[in-house]
C-alpha cells in the first residue's frame, strides 16, 4: 500500500509540508509506503473546459505542458492521498486549486478511476478560512467516490512562518491522529 501527499504550498517546506509529514510519519509507522510530492515553483495550469478527457477517455489531460498527468498517475497508483494547501484568501492554493479541477474532470470521465481510494486533507492557516479549504478537498474526493477518515479535530495547523505550526499543539496531534486513522482505514480496506 501507498499514500500520496500532494504539499500545494508555494513553501517547500513551510507548515502545509510539516502537516503532512506528521501525518505522513504515523502512516509509515504502521507500514504502509509515503511519498510526498511538493508543488513548490511548480505552475500547473488550470483546467480550460475542452471536455477532451471525456472524448478520450485515456485517464490523462489533453493539456500536456505541465506535470499534471503525471500528478494523476501517482494519485491512481496510490491507495490513498492527502492533499495539503496552505489558506490563501480563504481558498485552496491555484495548484491544488488546478489539480482537482483537472484531476477531477479527468478521475470522472475515466470511469470515476479514483473511487474507492482513500482521501485526506491537510490545510495550514494563519487565523481563519481554513474550513472552506479543508471542505474543498473533501467536495474533491466525495465526488470522486473516494473514502474520507476523520480525526480528533478538522485538519488544520495555525502557523504564519515556516515551522510555526509545530507549535500548535493540537493541530500536530490532529495530524497524528489522521494519520493513524487513515493508516487504520487502509488496513481494513485492504486487510
Amino acid at each position: 500500500m501507498k499514500v500520496l501527499a500532494i504539499n500545494g504550498s508555494a513553501r517547500k517546506d513551510g507548515n502545509t509540508a510539516i502537516l503532512l509529514r506528521t501525518a505522513l510519519g504515523e502512516i509509515e509507522a504502521a507500514g504502509i509506503g509515503t511519498e510526498l510530492l511538493q508543488l513548490h515553483g511548480k505552475n500547473i495550469h488550470g483546467c480550460i473546459a475542452c471536455m477532451k478527457c471525456w472524448e478520450k477517455k485515456d485517464g490523462h489531460c489533453v493539456v500536456k505542458n505541465d506535470m499534471l498527468n503525471e500528478i494523476i498517475d501517482k494519485m491512481v497508483a496510490a491507495d490513498g492521498m492527502i492533499l495539503g494547501s496552505p489558506t490563501y484568501f480563504a481558498n485552496v492554493s491555484s495548484n491544488i486549486k488546478s489539480i482537482i479541477d483537472r484531476a477531477g474532470m479527468v478521475a470522472l470521465a475515466n470511469d470515476s478511476m479514483l473511487a474507492r481510494k482513500v482521501g485526506a486533507a491537510a490545510v495550514a492557516v494563519r487565523r481563519a478560512g481554513a474550513i472552506h479549504v479543508f471542505n474543498s478537498i473533501n467536495h474533491f474526493y466525495f465526488i470522486n467516490q473516494m473514502v474520507v477518515p476523520g480525526s480528533s479535530y478538522w485538519n488544520m495547523g495555525r502557523g504564519l512562518e515556516p515551522g510555526d505550526v509545530e507549535t500548535d499543539d493540537e493541530g500536530m496531534l490532529t495530524m497524528k491522529n489522521l494519520g493513524r486513522n487513515m493508516a487504520w482505514v487502509l488496513q481494513k480496506l485492504h486487510g
